[in-house]
C-alpha cells in the first residue's frame, strides 16, 4: 500500500471492480444508501470476494439509527457469521445509547462478535452528545482498525477543527475521514496527520451509477 489509505464505498460487484481498477486500498460493502449505509447482502460480499482482491470492510446496521436494542444486536451477530464466511475482511459499526453516548455494551458486544476480525467503528461518533467523550470511549477498544468520522454530522468541512484536534490528541492513526470529504479538505487533513481516507458519493456522479476508476485515481493521486 502507498503512504495513505484511499477506501471506496461499494454498493456491488461493479463498483468494487471499479474500485480496484482505480487505486482503492480497501472497500466499504453497504447496501441502502439512502439510509447511510446498512448491513449489505451475503451474496454481494461472496460475489465481490470472487471478483476482486481488495479488502471488504462489511457494514453491520440494520436500521438507519445507532441505537442498538438486544435483538438488533442478535441479527447482527448472525449477519457477522454469515458476512465473514462469504469474505469480509473487516466489519463497520458503532452504536450510541438514548443519552447520546458511545454504547460500550452493545459494541463490545459486537467486537466480540466478529473477533479476531479488524473492525471500524462508524460516524455515530460524529454524532455522540459529547463528541470528545465518544472519541475517549472508543479509542482503547479491542482489534478497532480505523474510526469512520467527519468530526461533526454535517461532514468534514464543519468538523476539520475536531479532526484537528484529535490528531493533536494522538489519534491521526485512528482516523477515516469520510463523510463529505472533497478535494479541498485534503492537504490540511494531510498536515493534520490524517493517513486515511473514504469516499462514496465523490467518486460517482450519482448515488444511482456505479464507481468511476478515474475519479478514484484522481483521489489516489491527491491523497498521496
Amino acid at each position: 500500500m502507498t503512504g495513505s489509505l484511499l477506501e471506496v464505498i461499494a454498493l456491488d460487484v461493479r463498483d468494487a471492480v471499479a474500485a480496484e481498477e482505480g487505486g482503492a486500498d480497501r472497500l466499504e460493502i453497504v447496501a441502502d444508501m439512502t439510509s447511510d449505509g446498512l448491513t449489505p447482502a451475503v451474496e454481494t460480499v461472496a460475489a465481490i470476494s470472487r471478483e476482486c482482491t481488495l479488502p471488504q470492510m462489511v457494514m453491520l446496521r440494520a436500521e438507519a439509527s445507532f441505537l442498538a436494542a438486544p435483538e438488533t444486536l442478535e441479527v447482527l451477530r448472525r449477519d457477522a457469521k454469515a458476512l465473514a464466511e462469504a469474505g469480509a475482511a473487516g466489519f463497520v459499526f458503532g452504536f450510541l445509547d438514548d443519552g447520546g453516548a458511545v454504547d460500550l455494551a452493545a459494541t463490545e458486544a459486537m467486537i466480540h462478535a466478529v473477533a479476531p476480525l479488524p473492525w471500524t467503528f462508524h460516524r455515530a461518533v460524529d454524532h455522540a452528545a459529547d463528541v470528545q467523550a465518544g472519541w475517549r470511549a472508543v479509542r482503547l477498544l479491542p482489534n478497532l482498525a480505523t474510526v469512520l468520522t467527519a468530526g461533526a454530522p454535517g461532514g468534514v468541512g464543519e468538523g476539520q477543527a475536531v479532526l484537528k484536534t484529535r490528531c493533536e490528541a494522538g489519534d491521526g492513526p485512528l482516523i477515516l475521514a469520510g463523510g463529505g470529504l472533497r478535494p479541498g479538505h485534503v492537504p490540511a487533513l494531510l498536515e493534520y496527520g490524517v493517513r486515511a481516507f473514504h469516499v462514496g458519493s465523490a467518486v460517482r456522479t450519482s448515488w444511482s451509477d456505479p464507481v468511476d476508476p478515474l475519479m478514484v485515481r484522481r483521489w489516489r493521486d491527491l491523497i498521496d
